[in-house]
């Protein structure tokens, strides 16, 4: 028996906060680029954290009316953290070699 695919999970919606690193469309720069990208997925991080939090909370008060969702929402939040904590080990580790390099 197949598993069904959980629609949430797909790459393509807003979910995903993925801004674009040309910055606004008008010309001006109101903090798009890297550092942009960068503060807003560590928003997104913190969101996703407090959301995790508060669907695992209300699993413990007992008011949650779907158990699976729940499940989702603190392991989407776990996955999450996992990526950035990833993506932090792969910049120290880009750095100290930057920093090692021979001119």
């Amino acid at each position: 028996m197949p598993i069904p695919i959980d629609p949430s999970l797909t790459t393509i919606g807003s979910e995903w906060k993925v801004p674009s690193l040309e910055g606004p469309a008008n010309g001006q720069n109101g903090g798009g680029g890297f550092g942009g990208a960068l503060s807003q997925a560590i928003s997104g991080l913190e969101q996703s954290q407090a959301q995790g939090d508060a669907a695992a909370q209300s699993l413990i008060n007992g008011t949650a009316t779907d158990p699976s969702s729940v499940v989702m929402q603190v392991e989407r939040a776990r996955l999450e953290m996992q990526l950035a904590a990833q993506i932090r080990t792969k910049a120290v580790e880009a750095y100290t070699d930057i920093f090692h390099t021979q001119v």
